[in-house]
């Protein structure tokens, strides 16, 4: 089952539209209280990035679902309010090796999304190790995914600081995985959770 496909903006009508059609989604494939909430929860999360990315973006949103596994979508495309000056900015944050400012799991894949509406080509030579540490090395360019799970066992190995931020983060906790790659000209977010 594929639900409505909500028009992305930043009100906040519209953004609850896409949490009424996540509490859908729930109920018609009958998921517990418990359940649903988890759900719920998730799509607040990825909600919670948006209205920034949106500054310069535009995109869709949708729920998949077979039986109790699901996919929460986020699609988005870069719009002309992204300036060569914007994109500049946004590409400096990667050049210096490390963000600062990137601290939790939520900031991470916010970025990564960023960085590949703006250049992907360029960011993925530059990219800082949260940007890295959740890709695949063996993935063309044309096909990069960032994927929690690879960030995960990236972690886990090499950095306590970041572990902990996941140990923290709700969707890192309650999803199965996060996935964040390029399609052609689009950047799509895709979370995983099966019950």
């Amino acid at each position: 089952m594929t639900s409505d496909i909500c028009i992305l903006s930043k009100d906040n009508e519209s953004l609850n539209t896409l949490l009424s059609e996540t509490t859908k989604a729930a109920s018609y494939v009958n998921l517990s209280k418990k359940e649903a909430l988890r759900l719920r929860l998730l799509s607040e999360e990825l909600v919670c990035m948006l209205p920034e990315i949106l500054d310069y973006s535009e995109g869709k949103f949708w729920i998949e679902s077979d039986n109790k596994k699901f996919e929460i979508h986020v699609s988005l495309s870069p719009n002309s309010s992204l300036t060569m000056e914007k994109r500049e900015n946004l590409i400096a944050l990667s050049t210096d090796k490390k963000n600062a400012a990137a601290k939790g799991i939520l900031t991470k894949i916010k970025l990564a999304t960023q960085f590949m509406l703006i250049d992907y080509e360029y960011v993925s030579t530059v990219s800082s190790g949260f940007y890295s540490f959740g890709f695949d090395n063996g993935i063309s360019i044309d096909t990069s995914l960032w994927s929690l799970n690879n960030y995960k066992n990236k972690v886990e190995k090499a950095n306590e600081e970041e572990w902990d931020e996941l140990e923290k983060s709700i969707i890192a906790q309650l999803a199965d995985d996060v996935l964040v790659g390029v399609q052609e000209k689009k950047v799509e977010i895709i979370v995983k959770k099966a019950f």
